[in-house]
């Protein structure tokens, strides 16, 4: 795999698995019911182990961003600019990521977005991972 390629373990597998089917995944705690992303074997806010998958809506509001203009890692140099940002999902969580086909001067805080996803390298390295974009008409 290549560096920027996820670390996918017998634990996260299910997270990357439902990306390769164009899927968001978060988890859920059975005990407080909040859910949390990114992926923990615990509930980051009371503790349980009582955790479970549970699929996401996909949709997201925009809590900030920063363009990036240089990036020396790979892949990410090959992609300047590019948006990294801080997204509200639906269910809850903010969760870092990247938004893609939005003018950076059209982002606004707040703004609606919906998951899209990107694969990234080729054959036994590629991952799939998701990304937010502009709400789909229809």
């Amino acid at each position: 795999m290549t560096a920027a390629a996820p670390d996918v373990d017998a634990f996260t597998r299910p997270y990357w698995e439902a990306a390769g089917e164009g899927r968001l995944l978060l988890r859920r705690c059975a005990a407080c019911a909040r859910a949390h992303h990114y992926p923990r074997e615990f509930c980051p806010h009371c503790w349980s182990e009582d955790v479970t998958w549970e699929p996401a809506s996909g949709r997201a509001t925009l809590y900030t961003w920063s363009v990036v203009h240089r990036n020396d890692l790979p892949p990410f140099g090959d992609r300047v600019p590019y948006v990294a940002a801080v997204v509200d999902l639906a269910e809850g969580p903010r969760m870092m990521t990247e938004v893609v086909g939005v003018a950076e001067g059209d982002l606004r805080i707040g703004m609606e977005l919906e998951v899209t996803f990107r694969t990234e390298g080729d054959g036994a390295g590629a991952a799939t991972v998701p990304v937010f974009g502009p709400v789909s008409e229809g």
